[in-house]
């Protein structure tokens, strides 16, 4: 059996999220995603796990750069805009995990966060955090 959280559909192999159904995109303004690709899919080269589609908040913002990871800088020389709040952005599955566990998570987009996530944060915690409206 594989691990691997895609299936064939069309002769195409397509990611799944949470729901179990095709990964929809996170966000292409600004582009996110290992693969920058606008999805939230990972690999065995992201040891980050960046699974996790949020819409970031000023509360999450702010606890990322505390943590050490600027997210709302401006980074011109990588094409990285700075987030706002409001952005969605894949975010690593153990960092949200962290700060689901500190209070801090940003609401989530569950039809845009890959199915892999379950491995680090259990289906019923992120449905917990589903961004109202969306997912």
């Amino acid at each position: 059996m594989s691990s691997q959280p895609s299936s064939e559909i069309a002769g195409q192999a397509t990611d799944l999220n949470v729901l179990g159904k095709p990964l929809e995109v996170c966000s292409c303004q600004p582009m996110t995603g290992w693969f920058r690709d606008g999805h939230c899919r990972t690999d065995v080269a992201d040891h980050g796990r960046h699974s996790v589609c949020c819409v970031m908040t000023e509360s999450f913002l702010s606890y990322s750069k505390a943590q050490g990871n600027d997210l709302s800088t401006p980074m011109p020389a990588f094409g990285f805009p700075g987030l706002q709040p409001g952005d969605h952005w894949c975010v690593c599955a153990p960092r949200w995990k962290q700060a689901h566990e500190d209070g801090m998570a940003p609401p989530v987009l569950l039809d845009s966060t890959e199915s892999s996530t379950v491995e680090i944060i259990p289906l019923e915690i992120l449905r917990e955090h589903a961004h109202q409206g969306m997912s």
